[in-house]
């Protein structure tokens, strides 16, 4: 259960990179260094010490590390008085949604006590946050994980009930490190930053949910969220353990002819399984699910949708394969319906097709049952279909 949310501050509650790169650069030029934003990219997440320091041995200066990190410090306070803090936008607006659904939240960031206090004053959320964690307060800076043990402990929360929101690749090596799932922010200000640890990556804050943040919680632990539910059945995401239970399902010749891109391998399909349930639900928020008897618990199918490109036009596709020893009770079309019902109320979708091989007389009779109407004949994976389709 999420609990708390640890965000870091430089690039994600500000669009503060650019405003550091400057002052670096103004900074190194006093003593004779000619630099770009390529090499300052190397410090994105990490502390303004560790700048001080590499540099100094990088170009050979005559100074401490204490006196040029007192210059980056000035440097970058001045460009903040004349410039302002600018807040990524939508972050505020989550963090009053985090706020008011009783989430612990804190900022833990390589910026110095005094900066953080400056940004959440001048942002006029510091209300909102419990803790303000500073990387002067640990012995190492990020990648290191330090600086989140520290969080969790001041917080009073373990780290399967928080999240972390980074944007730099030392950020998010240093949440998995202390055992936090992570979402990546792409920032494109803050350089050229692997983020693919993250367990989700996001372009936006706008419109992101609290639920959304909880259920990238929950993936992250394998857990798979409940979709929805009918009068026998319940919808879930698929977890990698069940894979070894639809897979008997893929095997039956009458239903294989029908399916895809299935591997001969089980441990291979666990892998794929691994794999969609971090590029495919995570990304998208939906995808194919698994299908449940209320009565008996077991799998007996999998239904829902995904994206796909037909003759040159991305449509999102309606998919539904059932146990053969489940077909002609009605189940295709109370999962579906049930499917079709929660695209349209909790993802806003409004046109869902399915495409049908010309023989397959089951699936074609389900489509016509939904309400879904034949648009025209297609060619799709080098087979003769149907294209379904219906408004929502």
């Amino acid at each position: 259960m999420l609990k708390a949310v640890i965000f870091d501050m430089d690039g994600v509650i500000i669009d503060s990179e650019p405003q550091h790169a400057r002052a670096g650069i103004d900074v190194l030029k006093r003593h004779g260094v000619d630099i770009d934003k390529n090499y300052l990219e190397q410090f994105i997440g990490s502390s303004t010490r560790k700048m001080a320091e590499k540099s100094i041995s990088d170009f050979s200066l005559n100074i401490t590390a204490d006196e040029l990190l007192a210059e980056l410090e000035r440097a970058k306070k001045e460009y903040a008085v004349k410039e302002g803090y600018i807040a990524v936008p939508g972050v505020k607006e989550l963090i009053i949604k985090l706020y008011q659904a009783g989430i612990h939240m804190a900022i833990a960031s390589s910026s110095s006590t005094a900066e953080i206090s400056d940004v959440v004053k001048s942002l006029g959320i510091r209300k909102y946050f419990d803790k303000l964690i500073s990387s002067s307060n640990v012995e190492n800076p990020k990648p290191a994980p330090d600086i989140f043990l520290l969080t969790l402990s001041k917080l009073g929360v373990n780290a399967k009930e928080a999240i972390v929101i980074e944007d730099s690749d030392h950020g998010v090596k240093a949440a998995k490190a202390a055992g936090i799932a992570c979402i990546g922010y792409i920032n494109p200000n803050s350089g050229n930053q692997s983020l693919k640890d993250a367990d989700v990556l996001l372009e936006s804050f706008e419109g992101l949910s609290v639920k959304f943040i909880n259920n990238t919680l929950l993936r992250s632990q394998g857990k798979p969220l409940n979709i929805t539910s009918t009068r026998r059945l319940n919808i879930r995401e698929l977890s990698v353990s069940d894979v070894k239970d639809i897979y008997p399902i893929y095997k039956d010749p009458n239903i294989r002819k029908y399916i895809d891109d299935i591997d001969d391998y089980l441990d291979t399909e666990m892998e794929k399984q691994k794999a969609y349930i971090k590029n495919v639900y995570s990304f998208y928020g939906y995808g194919l699910w698994g299908v449940f008897s209320k009565t008996t618990g077991k799998l007996i199918g999998r239904c829902g949708i995904e994206n796909h490109v037909i003759d040159g036009k991305e449509e999102i596709m309606l998919s539904y394969l059932l146990d053969s020893h489940h077909w002609g009770y009605g189940y295709a079309v109370e999962c579906c319906e049930a499917v079709l019902k929660y695209a349209a109320e909790e993802l806003d979708i409004k046109r869902i097709v399915a495409v049908i091989d010309y023989d397959n007389s089951r699936s074609i009779k389900t489509a016509q049952k939904i309400g879904m109407k034949c648009e025209r004949d297609i060619i799709y994976n080098n087979r003769e279909c149907l294209l379904y389709s219906i408004s929502l």
